[in-house]
């Protein structure tokens, strides 16, 4: 099968204005079709339920996205059965065969990109450049697991011994239910569905009621590029009413998650129990949050380490597991640091992203509004807040303003808690052995970063650093697939490394076949 070797998509640039047009374009035509309801899609036929899950815009909480069925145990049920059923069928169809249909579906959101980033500005409150940047992470993880399932197609070479054929090879695992976020809901959900996909398994897949619009949309580009229909099932719902059901059931084989460390925990605590009519250990592949770290040392470019702590604190209004939520620096550039990174979040521009201009939306809804405005006043007590202002009424839109707390202690609550949202917590150290100490006295681990000219410090860290993804002389966030394969230690996951070459294996079983001559 030729293709051409795997590259990454390109952003778009938004300083060209035949880019701005078509994603005004795309937005009033996005704008047009809100409101509609979306059915459940189960054996490729629309499964109209009793209730229904109802996405609105957090710019705008009285502005209805748009409807989706909401499904109940007996969706749920419905959605193993096909599964189950289509499994076979499905598990038998050359990887090949596979691999066409991830690289129809990354031709068809290419084709639909303007579409999907309107999508993500209505419903995920995502700025032009963030909507962007994660519909191209989408397309990139289709092209590149339909690569990865090429290479692996055949097995990895192991020795024989005089007399005997020794093979090593990989087969798909069974069903997977797929339980994907609200903060990357094209990317994440993408990437999980179709890694389990491509390597052979059905799916049951449920996206986050907060971004369920966006979710019929993925499930719909599967469809158009040819899935069989029972391979991916659509089954929106809520977590507390399904979510139990379908990590429990005997029929599910393995379950791949993103979302809280409390959800991820119980997920892996339900999965390891075995019930009646249960014949394996099931599989659980779960990526959670972070409480991330930058580290600037006394040898820093200071000016590119405020720039690169203000992009990976306040990306997508800081709700991403990869986001800089503590800035710990050298007691001797602390001062200069802090004032250049006030100077730099103060200019950022907040508001509905209806412009490329605008740098911060709203958070995604009034739960999460709620929770970010307990941790401010939090805050308060914790630390000198240098920047940001109470967050005022939700009814206007879920907008909270970049927030920075100076001179906190590490122990605190707000340098301690997953936040995620745009507050940054600013810890002073006297040195680097106490500034790495700091960093990783926190039971997350998943990324970090450290800006230093110091090769020591740098040598020191790319060993002691203890997160999966560790970034020098960078931002934090914004891992490329294929290139930083993303994935935490400790309460961040299981470092399963998505958009890397051991992500396909984990939805795959591995078999040795040995025959003797």
């Amino acid at each position: 099968m030729g293709l051409l070797p795997y590259k990454n998509e390109p952003y778009l640039d938004w300083s060209d204005e035949s880019n701005q047009k078509a994603m005004r374009a795309a937005l009033e035509e996005v704008q047009g079709s809100l409101g509609r309801s979306y059915p459940l899609i189960i054996g490729g036929k629309r499964v109209e339920t009793d209730g229904e899950i109802v996405s609105v815009n957090p710019s705008n909480p009285s502005q209805v996205v748009g409807r989706t069925g909401r499904a109940t145990e007996r969706e749920a049920d419905m959605a193993l059965e096909t599964s189950t059923k289509t499994f076979d069928s499905w598990s038998k169809t050359e990887p090949e065969a596979r691999a066409r249909i991830l690289l129809r579906a990354a031709a068809i959101m290419r084709r639909r990109k303007f579409e999907m980033l309107a999508w993500e500005v209505h419903e995920g409150g995502k700025p032009w450049a963030e909507a962007d940047a994660q519909v191209a992470e989408a397309i990139d993880f289709l092209e590149y697991y339909a690569r990865e399932m090429l290479r692996l197609k055949d097995g990895v070479d192991i020795y024989s011994i005089p007399g005997e054929e020794s093979r090593y090879f990989y087969q798909p695992m069974g069903v997977g239910v797929v339980i994907a976020p609200w903060n990357f809901p094209t990317a994440i959900l993408t990437g999980m569905s179709s890694a389990a996909i491509v390597a052979g398994n059905t799916i049951v897949m449920k996206p986050s009621e907060f971004t369920s619009i966006i979710g019929a949309k993925v499930a719909e580009i599967f469809e158009e590029a040819g899935l069989p229909e029972g391979v991916l099932n659509f089954c929106p719902g809520f977590g507390g009413e399904i979510g139990d059901y379908l990590v429990q059931d005997a029929r599910t084989r393995f379950v791949s998650f993103t979302g809280s460390v409390a959800t991820g925990l119980r997920i892996n605590e339900l999965a390891a129990k075995q019930i009646e009519n249960q014949r394996w250990v099931k599989r659980v592949i779960v990526e959670t949050g972070g409480k991330d770290a930058m580290i600037i040392d006394d040898s820093a470019d200071l000016d590119a380490a405020a720039a690169d702590i203000v992009k990976s604190a306040y990306g997508y209004s800081g709700q991403k597991c990869s986001a800089a939520s503590r800035a710990i620096l050298h007691r001797d550039v602390y001062d200069e640091v802090l004032d250049k990174v006030v100077e730099k979040a103060r200019v950022l521009k907040v508001g509905v992203p209806e412009s490329a201009g605008i740098e911060m939306g709203p958070v995604i809804s009034e739960q999460q509004f709620e929770k970010v405005s307990d941790y401010i006043e939090t805050g308060k007590d914790e630390g000198e807040r240098v920047l940001g202002e109470d967050p005022g009424d939700p009814e206007n839109g879920y907008f909270v303003s970049p927030t920075i707390y100076g001179g906190v202690d590490p122990k605190a609550r707000i340098a301690q808690e997953e936040i995620f949202g745009p507050v940054l917590s600013v810890i002073p150290a006297r040195d680097f052995d106490e500034a790495l100490r700091i960093a990783n006295d926190n039971p997350y681990g998943l990324t970090g970063g450290v800006y230093s000219k110091n090769r020591y410090h740098l040598e020191r860290a790319r060993q002691e650093f203890k997160a999966g993804n560790v970034y020098f002389n960078r931002s934090i966030t914004g891992a490329l697939v294929g290139v930083q394969p993303f994935g935490g230690f400790g309460l961040s996951g299981t470092d399963s490394k998505a958009g890397g070459p051991d992500y396909l294996p984990l939805h795959m079983l591995a078999r040795t076949v040995v025959e003797r001559f």
